[in-house]
């Protein structure tokens, strides 16, 4: 961020990949699709955001596996000039206005966006954790992720989206 007297200017662009996910109705009845269709026009909504790309919907079992309903899920890239904990912020209060109630870990929920990786920032603390601490050992990331970043590489373990797709345990997962 640029200072000149009381005007800030962000100075530095970055891109950021956030998986969207859901596998709940949301508020009004609306589909989990529609639930992530609709999370990608609010984050291109988003002053501070432009979305560049959005990946194919895929259609996945819950991890752990359980009762739940299947997930929808995805990926959209984004350029940005807007700082990590902003983002989580603003993908806080698009899930609440979802309809999403923080309760146990895996829960189902109506709305889920995550933090993938912003500009190959590498963070333990605060949150958000970059780059998202287990997305390497999903396929509900990994496969949405290559339809927009063909070339990401992991920032911490260096290893390039193929190979990370390549070690995955067999997973549930398949095109919408």
């Amino acid at each position: 961020m640029v200072v000149i007297g009381s005007y800030c200017k962000r100075a530095v662009s970055w891109t950021h990949y956030v998986a969207i996910g859901a596998n709940l109705a949301g508020r009004y009845g609306a589909s989990p699709r529609q639930m992530c269709e609709q999370a990608v026009t609010a984050l291109a909504q988003s002053p501070d955001l432009h979305v560049q790309a959005r990946s194919r919907w895929f259609s996945t079992a819950p991890i752990p596996a359980g009762s739940q309903p299947r997930y929808v899920n995805g990926v959209v890239r984004l350029q940005a000039t807007i700082y990590p904990e902003e983002l989580l912020t603003l993908l806080q209060a698009l899930e609440r206005q979802a309809g999403r109630v923080r309760g146990e870990p895996n829960a189902a929920r109506p709305l889920d966006l995550d933090i993938i990786d912003m500009g190959g920032q590498k963070r333990a603390a605060p949150d958000p954790v970059l780059p998202h601490p287990r997305a390497h050992e999903r396929a509900f990331v990994l496969l949405p992720l290559r339809d927009v970043a063909p070339h990401w590489v992991h920032p911490v373990l260096g290893t390039p989206i193929d190979e990370l797709i390549a070690h995955l345990p067999s997973q549930d997962i398949r095109p919408e």
